[in-house]
């Protein structure tokens, strides 16, 4: 009886195990591809009997004929009794049918904001942060002008300096974003360039990462003692997913990123996620899978439980879908949808903060109308999901981003998202601009309370100074009340007794000795295009400020 049932539950099998070897789902309850894999088996199965048992049996299923039917007809000599089993075949059908669509509808029902808004909500604690203090200042030489954009054509041009790795490997899409040493990089391992240069070159594995100073621009190939044998461009075993799965059978991972520990070691970062509100609802991190990328040792850590060296564990996608879940449901799911009393939301863009060795997601947050302002703005730590807000008014990021294109429109300069910094305890955007060729040409500081105040510069130190000149001489400084800075502006005219020059990441610094001034000035050729031409015994009007920490900032020089 059961013969013919094991050709198809062979077949089935066999093509269930090559289903699960490529697409890998999770055998976890809630995961989607898990039902996927399973309605494929179905789908196998049934096929498979039908075309082994086809002959007559299937041309009668096809006609509405069936020997249990034909033997009914001949048993009992009467049509009607065949009428009923089909009617009751039917009507069973239908329940079950009924039943299964009632029980996904309301799975799915139950776990949406509907039933669940406070849920939601809380999904991220999101507390009150206090701007200077949770936001200092930072060195000019730590202020990140690449984005991910021009990393990446930094990458491809690095390798492209040698020639027998271009023809081998390219340079992977990851350019994760980490703080390397309290040095804010991106990272990025090569690639095989296809399966046949995966051939000729897996038993040495992937030789080289890709790491770029976002403050410098500096990029480096690194190359490792052993070369990398674990990533997503190997194929079979030493496929990263399949080398993962085998070991993780019912993790459902997230997201996949490339980081390297504080020795430099590579490494493959799996966010793995669980399901927290309802059966399908508030989808959330509950861990990370570490592998070394060179010989693919994994460890398993809860989410509390990550290491400091990880950066990344939240996507940001996750962050912002969560930060948008606490603007919108502060006063549950109805009044997001009809009155919107207090509801904000996320600006359209998210760019990246170094902060104490950690990685911080920044966004800024607008009324739920998504007018050309910002009510305040959001930092997630991208590790531990941390969350403060700042209730400072002034432009959206993309308002400030058309203001610094506008200062220098004639060069065609494309501004980058802005970044978000303290200067002399003031909310600033930093912008970089750059040119068609996707390359940083000027730098940018914008006022986030008034985004016409703006100053721009070839240098970064000489878009600074500028900017300061100008808050100087409005009335920000004064009206904020997170600043305790003192900018009193000095001017003096006098004599120069000393100059020397140097090149300092690749800005010319002028080192200036006055008459009868003990301090030494450091102004950058930006500030006065004749600055080489000034000699010992020439007099010069200086314009200067000095900070609380007794810093000084030259403003202006003739």
């Amino acid at each position: 009886m059961f013969k013919k049932y094991i050709l198809p539950l062979i077949i089935t099998l066999i093509l269930g195990a090559a289903n699960y070897y490529v697409t890998l789902p999770a055998f976890h309850i809630k995961s989607v591809a898990l039902w996927g894999f399973v309605l494929f088996l179905i789908v196998v199965f049934v096929l498979s009997y039908l075309i082994i048992n086809k002959t007559k049996g299937l041309l009668d299923i096809f006609k509405g004929d069936s020997p249990s039917r034909r033997y009914q007809r001949k048993v009992n000599g009467v049509e009607i009794k065949e009428l009923k089993i089909k009617k009751w075949h039917k009507i069973t059908a239908l329940i079950l049918a009924s039943v299964l669509i009632v029980a996904v509808v309301a799975i799915f029902v139950s776990s949406t904001p509907i039933f669940n808004a406070s849920k939601y909500q809380k999904m991220i604690t999101v507390n009150e942060g206090d701007f200077s203090k949770d936001i200092a200042e930072i060195p000019l030489s730590k202020i990140p002008v690449v984005d991910r954009d021009t990393a990446t054509r930094l990458g491809s041009r690095k390798i492209g300096e040698v020639v027998e790795l271009v023809s081998q490997f390219n340079v992977s899409d990851y350019y994760t974003q980490i703080n390397f040493k309290e040095v804010p990089v991106r990272v990025s391992p090569l690639e095989y360039a296809d399966v046949l240069k995966w051939f000729v070159n897996k038993d040495e594995g992937i030789p080289y990462y890709v790491k770029i100073d976002m403050a410098t621009q500096d990029t480096e190939l690194i190359e490792l003692k052993e070369g990398m044998k674990y990533s997503p461009s190997e194929f079979f075993a030493r496929d990263l997913m399949r080398h993962v799965r085998f070991s993780y059978p019912t993790k459902m991972f997230e997201k996949t990123t490339f980081e390297i520990d504080d020795n430099g070691n590579p490494y493959w970062i799996l966010s793995y996620y669980d399901y927290t509100i309802g059966f399908l609802g508030g989808k959330d991190i509950t861990g990370v899978v570490a592998v070394n990328a060179v010989t693919g040792e994994m460890k398993d850590y809860k989410v509390k439980e990550v290491p400091e060296w990880i950066d990344t564990v939240y996507s940001a996608n996750m962050i912002i879908e969560q930060a948008d879940f606490w603007g919108a449901y502060q006063n549950g799911y109805w009044n997001s949808i009809f009155a919107q009393k207090n509801v904000v939301a996320t600006t359209d863009g998210y760019n990246y903060l170094a902060i104490d060795d950690d990685v911080w997601l920044y966004t800024g947050i607008t009324s739920v109308v998504r007018d050309e302002s910002n009510i305040g703005f959001i930092l997630v730590n991208m590790r531990t999901k941390e969350a403060k807000t700042f209730s400072i008014n002034g432009a959206e990021e993309y308002s400030a981003m058309a203001s610094a294109e506008g200062m220098i429109q004639e060069k065609g300069y494309v501004a980058t998202f802005p970044i978000l910094v303290n200067i002399e305890n003031i909310p600033s955007y930093f912008i970089s601009l750059k040119d068609s060729a996707g390359l940083v040409k000027a730098y940018s500081f914008v006022s986030v309370s008034n985004y016409q105040i703006v100053g721009v510069a070839d240098t970064l130190e000489g878009a600074q100074n500028e900017y300061i000149r100008l808050l100087k001489n409005s009335d920000i400084i004064n009206e904020s009340s997170n600043t305790t800075t003192d900018l009193s502006k000095v001017t003096a005219t006098t004599k120069v007794v000393g100059i020397e020059t140097a090149v300092v990441n690749g800005n010319s610094k002028y080192y200036i000795k006055l008459e009868n001034i003990e301090n030494v000035f450091v102004v950058d050729i930006s500030l006065w295009d004749k600055l080489p031409f000034v000699e010992e015994g020439d007099t010069v009007s200086i314009e200067y400020y000095t900070d609380a920490n007794g810093k000084i900032t030259v403003t202006a020089i003739k």
